[in-house]
């Protein structure tokens, strides 16, 4: 049973790095403006079909939709494989298995098929390939602030402010770092309106990423 179990994960692994829709491509379609993901829903009874069809379709916002191409109860076929080649969707098994055959032909089109015995599991993965199509947000963290305590005119350079980190720390494009407590020379790329008691901060972008 457990050797089963094993080879069947083995196989679904196989299936799945044949991918048509991988993150990078959804990233891809993101900069080209396409925010749709394409799926194909096979189920093993008509009420898990329905059941996994109305929840997925519930996940599409107006950022990012969800196109359900076709679904059915029954095995995954030849014909399944071939209308997801052509509408570049990915195929969403709940409880089927595709033959031999169909599997060569999945490798062969690059399909992505994905296997599920929990609806949970499905509905999330779909999730998450639905969040890689969003556009990521910019959040301004601060990183460090330093008193000026003094300005130097450096000639060819400009202004130099001598100061001491209040708080976080500050860096610099090497990867060195003065910590809080410390004094440090600062220089402001064409900017030299630099005084005595200013607090300079610095502040970095994270990219922050969006969810449904």
């Amino acid at each position: 049973m457990f050797g089963e179990y094993w080879s069947r994960k083995e196989h679904e692994k196989e299936l799945s790095t044949a991918s048509k829709i991988t993150l990078e491509q959804l990233y891809e379609r993101i900069k080209a403006g396409a925010k749709e993901l394409n799926v194909i829903i096979k189920a093993d009874v008509q009420g898990s079909v329905e059941a996994l069809s109305e929840a997925l379709l519930k996940l599409s916002t107006d950022d990012v939709k969800l196109k359900l191409i076709h679904n059915s109860e029954g095995a995954i076929t030849e014909t399944d494989v071939m209308l997801a080649s052509a509408s570049d969707a990915i195929i969403i098994g709940f409880k089927v298995r595709p033959g031999a055959r169909v599997s060569e032909i999945i490798e062969k089109e690059g399909v992505d098929v994905k296997l599920y015995d929990v609806i949970y599991d499905a509905i999330s993965d779909v999730r998450n390939a639905m969040e890689g199509l969003l556009e990521p947000i910019y959040e301004e963290v601060v990183q460090g602030r330093a008193e000026v305590l003094q300005v130097f005119k450096v000639s060819k350079i400009g202004t130099i402010a001598g100061t001491r980190v209040t708080d976080g720390k500050m860096t610099r494009n090497d990867a060195r770092e003065v910590l809080s407590g410390f004094e440090c020379g600062i220089g402001i790329e064409n900017f030299n309106d630099i005084k005595e008691g200013d607090i300079i901060e610095t502040y970095t972008k994270e990219e922050i990423a969006r969810k449904l």
